[in-house]
């Protein structure tokens, strides 16, 4: 379709009484958003995307945007006016053009709304679906006050469900008062009679047959309907979102598992009632709602092929899943789910759906299919979830991965691997995502500094201590990210790996014997010395080594060790070229070892025995070792 010679109809008759305030003797549509009003805004959209051909509805003031735009010569198109002379509603007001359309389908937009978006996709996606109307629909932060739209697997409309008339759960799938409709819908529409497109026309065409379909996209589309939200649209404006959400912008996501991240873990969850979510999910991913992420949630449902839940129970789960989240103001640009499971021998299984597909974690097919949807940029974005599954999955799509200790919080093991990062839930990780940058940069610019004048071929060792929780893990894994983005080699050692299993400790050693200080300033001498060393891997929740690997520096140009007595160890402080110590607030430090170990599973009278050794046979030796660090960094936040 050649949208150049399709007109476009923007609906700025309302009065704007919901926005009295800010537009005193205006129509809501010449309200300013920066230096211009919000109906130039859309003139220029419109004509970015060819649409020269515009006809304006007005009635309350409309004389006013007539004054302003004229014939629109001025703004490079051509527009044209209906002045209403009571109102007729949405649908009712386009009545007046049907003698004036052509032959070729439309566009309708809303005067009240900011917009920026690839309209030739939305046309191709009409026409492809042979539509009757097509209705662009996203999730937005309140839909319990928005019209919602039910679709079918095929992006076709099964049911409206008007904002007044909402019960039970429903999805966040909200009409965005940008339409393409064919010429068909006058014949719902009666002349001189107010009507409503939601509430009228729409219901109609899908009572008598008419294709619907559903148009989601993630480009920037806000109403201005309220005070709120005029002072959001003009926020986001200013700060250049709409640039940045542009189609044709690649943008970084946010991947989240469901069970055992953003909800409550029940073993295959069948049924909306057994969904809880976590009290801390709403927050955290309303704060990717406003960051420049999507948000966007991944799930293994092997429910389905196993028939213990159909797709459409499953739809009311996540139903519930948007309600509850909409309710505090958040929502997942989109909800991915695999109902396949490989293998079989279920009884009443779905013979159909046991299959090795592409979808199901840890392969990518869900990743993928976003990714092409909404023009992912992977290397950016962020895989969270609480199995090794759900990080295998990170790594496999090219993610920065990011393990929660809720859930399985990791126990399952099934694959034996590393997060980038480990926090205790889902809001301390998109924390961190969001505010790392911030937090790090100063400490991460003198250390770069440091290295980038270091002209020798050694390789750069730096030692990273500090108390235990104290946040020197995620230090050492952000640093190696941003030592590898200013294209040098790195590699990370933990000192965990020389510690003594649980079964060797008598409980009578001190921190320089539990962590073989000897074989530490051995080992990492033999490597720096280009020898292989057999490295263990420590296991924290089983406090005990799982397996070993041969560590090779290689031709690696900076070697980052990061343990609790790094600071300690007389031979690594002289293979140091940069040592630096992680201090964190003691409170905020001991909430943390409270989680770490009931995470372990261990009872509080067994913590707080533990707690009071350390503090005689560690924390002295480690605070002390502070004065031969040459940076200090001082975390205040929630960051392990």
């Amino acid at each position: 379709m050649n949208i150049t010679s399709t007109s476009a109809i923007i609906i700025a008759g309302g009065k704007g009484t919901r926005v009295a305030g800010a537009a005193k003797d205006l129509p809501k549509c010449l309200i300013p958003i920066g230096d211009k009003p919000l109906l130039q805004h859309q003139i220029e959209f419109l004509k970015a995307n060819g649409l020269l051909n515009i006809k304006i509805l007005i009635g309350h003031l409309g004389d006013k945007i007539v004054g302003y735009f004229g014939d629109g010569t001025s703004f490079g198109v051509n527009i044209s006016y209906f002045k209403e002379k009571y109102p007729l509603g949405t649908a009712g007001c386009v009545k007046e053009f049907e003698t004036d359309i052509g032959d070729e389908d439309f566009l309708v937009l809303y005067g009240d709304i900011l917009a920026e978006m690839k309209l030739a996709d939305l046309f191709l996606f009409h026409e492809s679906n042979a539509a009757a109307a097509t209705l662009v629909v996203h999730p937005n932060d309140h839909p319990h006050d928005s019209d919602i739209v039910v679709l079918d697997e095929r992006s076709a409309i099964s049911a409206i469900i008007q904002k007044d008339n909402k019960s039970g759960f429903y999805p966040n799938c909200v009409n965005a008062a940008i339409y393409v409709l064919s010429k068909r819908v006058f014949k719902y529409i009666d002349k001189d009679r107010f009507s409503d497109f939601m509430k009228d026309v729409f219901p109609k065409m899908l009572m008598h047959g008419e294709r619907l379909c559903g148009y989601r996209t993630a480009e920037y589309i806000k109403d201005m309907g309220t005070v709120e939200r005029l002072a959001e649209v003009r926020a986001d404006f200013a700060d250049g979102r709409l640039g940045r959400f542009q189609k044709g912008q690649q943008r970084p996501a946010i991947f989240m598992d469901r069970d055992g991240t953003i909800v409550k873990k029940i073993d295959l969850l069948r049924r909306e009632e057994e969904l809880t979510i976590y009290p801390f999910s709403a927050q955290a991913i309303r704060r990717i709602n406003n960051s420049n992420y999507l948000a966007i949630l991944i799930t293994n449902q092997p429910v389905i092929a196993r028939n213990l839940c159909t797709p459409n129970e499953l739809k009311m789960i996540h139903n519930k899943l948007e309600t509850l989240l909409g309710q505090e103001k958040a929502y997942l640009n989109d909800i991915c789910y695999c109902p396949h499971h490989p293998d079989g021998g279920y009884p009443g299984e779905n013979s159909a759906l046991k299959i090795d597909c592409e979808c199901r974690k840890p392969k990518t097919g869900m990743i993928q299919y976003a990714a092409e949807r909404y023009n992912i940029d992977l290397k950016a974005s962020w895989m969270i979830g609480d199995t090794t599954a759900d990080i295998q999955t990170g790594i496999n799509a090219g993610q920065k991965t990011i393990l929660v200790r809720t859930g399985d919080a990791g126990k399952d093991q099934k694959w034996r691997i590393d997060p980038d990062y480990t926090f205790d839930d889902v809001e301390q990780a998109i924390d961190f995502i969001l505010m790392s940058r911030d937090l790090y940069s100063s400490y991460i610019r003198a250390i770069l500094d440091k290295i980038h004048v270091q002209k020798d071929a050694t390789p750069i060792v730096i030692s990273i201590g500090g108390l235990a929780r104290s946040g020197k893990s995620t230090f050492a894994a952000y640093l190696k990210n941003s030592i590898l983005e200013a294209n040098l080699s790195c590699q990370v050692l933990s000192l965990d790996s020389w510690l003594l299993n649980l079964n060797e400790r008598n409980g009578k050693q001190n921190v320089r014997e539990r962590y073989r200080y000897r074989d530490i300033e051995r080992d990492v001498r033999e490597a720096i010395d280009g020898k292989d060393v057999v490295i263990k891997r420590y296991n924290p929740f089983t406090r005990a080594v799982d397996s070993t690997r041969i560590f090779s520096l290689g031709s690696s140009r900076c070697l980052i060790i990061e343990g609790v007595p790094a600071m300690d160890i007389a031979g690594l402080r002289n293979m140091s070229k940069l040592k630096i110590y992680v201090d964190c607030d003691e409170s905020i430090r001991r909430e943390r070892l409270l989680r770490f170990y009931r995470w372990k599973e261990m009872q509080d009278k067994q913590i707080t025995e533990i707690l009071c050794e350390r503090n005689q046979d560690e924390t002295p030796y480690i605070v002390d070792s502070k004065k031969y660090a040459d940076i200090v960094i001082t975390l205040q936040g929630r960051f392990t």
